[in-house]
């Protein structure tokens, strides 16, 4: 079904699927002996969404003839690509804590336990920003497992095309003090203007010696939904109904590194290739119609 302006999910349709097959994907990295990240919630969190295709994924369960050219060094560089992601914006947050900063912003964050799992300096608040009933239905899992945050969370349950930035405030942000912002994965699924606007916003938002942390993806300019459409046909035959096509605004949009730049940020940018030589894993085969993103670069910038 095509996107709209007054959509909605849960973590078992439409942008939430994405979310839990993030998960997914996080779930098999640490199961994986190198041990690039560590995410005990993953597994747990995608079982109690309870959609068949990721639990088979994460159980090496799926039946991986159906889908064309899909080779144990393809799927490899799938769960390494999910682990160098992970553990990208892992290192980002403890970098910047070890900065000074104390306040955190996970925009739309989906399965997201970093505010459970990671070592935040005392003092420091994450915030949690999604729609309401994936923060939930997260926060219900959670609980349920006993599990305790490793900092201060605080909850935002609400659209981000609403005004995120006033339900924010009233959930105890303080634009005063420099904040380290995330945007995972978030922003293919962004009309262009609406990530324009995003980018003014966190600005508007953020104290000097902030930081942000986000992803470019050239190739979305030349995205084409019905090759992404083709690839995840096959998976219904095992339990997931999802359109990947039809969730992705392509075409035209702001550079995103360039953007940042011009409203004041410094930007750095690695290619995805790059961390995976820097972790030690292997680069994936060459990138092909297999892959409608090709390589993602990862972005940080700090401001002021």
């Amino acid at each position: 079904m095509a996107r709209t302006d007054d959509d909605s999910w849960d973590l078992t349709s439409s942008v939430g699927a994405t979310a839990t097959a993030v998960a997914a994907g996080r779930a098999l990295a640490t199961k994986d002996p190198r041990q690039l990240i560590e995410d005990p919630f993953a597994d747990p969190l995608v079982r109690a969404v309870g959609i068949d295709f990721f639990i088979k994924m994460i159980d090496g369960e799926l039946d991986a003839t159906l889908f064309e050219d899909f080779t144990p060094e393809r799927a490899q560089g799938m769960i390494d690509g999910m682990a160098v992601r992970a553990k990208f914006f892992d290192d980002y947050f403890m970098a910047s804590t070890a900065t000074g900063i104390r306040q955190a912003v996970i925009l739309a964050s989906g399965l997201d336990a970093r505010a459970y799992r990671l070592p935040w300096p005392a003092g420091t608040t994450v915030f949690e920003i999604d729609q309401p009933q994936v923060i939930e239905f997260k926060t219900g899992v959670l609980d349920g497992l006993g599990a305790q945050p490793t900092a201060q969370r605080h909850t935002v349950g609400i659209d981000l095309r609403e005004d995120w930035p006033t339900a924010l405030r009233a959930a105890g942000f303080d634009p005063a003090l420099p904040t380290a912002w995330v945007a995972e994965g978030l922003l293919v699924y962004l009309p262009s203007d609406a990530q324009d606007r995003l980018f003014d916003t966190i600005t508007s938002l953020s104290a000097p010696g902030s930081a942000v942390a986000t992803e470019y993806v050239p190739r979305i300019m030349d995205f084409d939904p019905e090759k992404a459409t083709a690839l995840t046909s096959n998976a219904r035959e095992q339990g997931l109904d999802l359109d990947m096509g039809s969730l992705v605004y392509a075409g035209p949009r702001s550079h995103v590194m360039e953007y940042l730049r011009g409203i004041g940020w410094t930007v750095t940018g690695i290619p995805g290739d790059e961390l995976f030589e820097r972790h030690g894993l292997t680069v994936p085969p060459e990138r092909d119609d297999q892959d409608p993103f090709g390589e993602i670069v990862y972005v940080s910038a700090t401001l002021g």
